[in-house]
């Protein structure tokens, strides 16, 4: 994401804070599993639990076939979460130079060694628990680094594909320790699928 687009996150943040307290206690739940299958992250760290999320392959095939193909070959496993932005969203995927080992100065600049994907937008809102695909200034540029949305995002609809919903572990997502980069990141140890 543009630096733009992280400062008008964050002058968001305040103003999204203070309409998420306002809003009806249903309005915050975790969606609902659908039909397609599932990602399932096992994470250590700060937040340390188990985070569930239904892939939408109606709304972005390639993105979930990516993220299915990334996970089943064992690319997520000890990848950080590189960016976390207090009520905005925690961003990881970067299987290239997010490993917990060594240094992680790169993260986040690097992706898969598969081809980038053309951008798959719809109408889908980007709310909390929304997944969606990080890329660069390019639409067509998001390869395997993807975010989780703390809170509402609605500027980011339309503009970024949409793949995925929380529907369990909501509360894992929230302890994630926050910081571009976080001090201590949180890892996933263990991404798999389950259809």
């Amino acid at each position: 994401m543009s630096r733009d687009l992280r400062r008008l996150a964050r002058a968001h943040a305040h103003a999204l804070a203070a309409s998420l307290a306002l809003a009806p206690a249903g309005a915050l739940a975790q969606a609902a599993d659908g039909p397609g299958p599932n990602l399932v992250i096992e994470i250590a760290g700060q937040a340390q639990g188990r985070v569930v999320i239904d892939l939408l392959p109606d709304v972005a095939p390639l993105h979930v076939e990516r993220m299915v193909t990334l996970a089943r070959a064992g690319a997520f496993d000890g990848v950080v979460f590189h960016r976390v932005i207090e009520g905005f969203m925690a961003q990881t995927g970067d299987v290239r130079f997010g490993k917990g080992t060594g240094t992680l100065r790169r993260a986040g600049t690097g992706g898969s060694d598969l081809p980038d994907l053309p951008a798959e937008f719809s109408d889908v809102p980007f709310d909390r628990g929304t997944v969606g695909m990080a890329r660069a200034m390019d639409p067509n540029s998001a390869n395997s680094q993807f975010f989780i949305m703390f809170d509402r995002g609605h500027f980011l609809n339309g503009q970024y594909t949409v793949f995925g919903r929380v529907i369990e572990g909501m509360e894992v997502v929230d302890r994630i320790a926050r910081g571009e980069p976080p001090r201590q990141p949180d890892v996933m140890v263990r991404v798999t699928v389950e259809d």
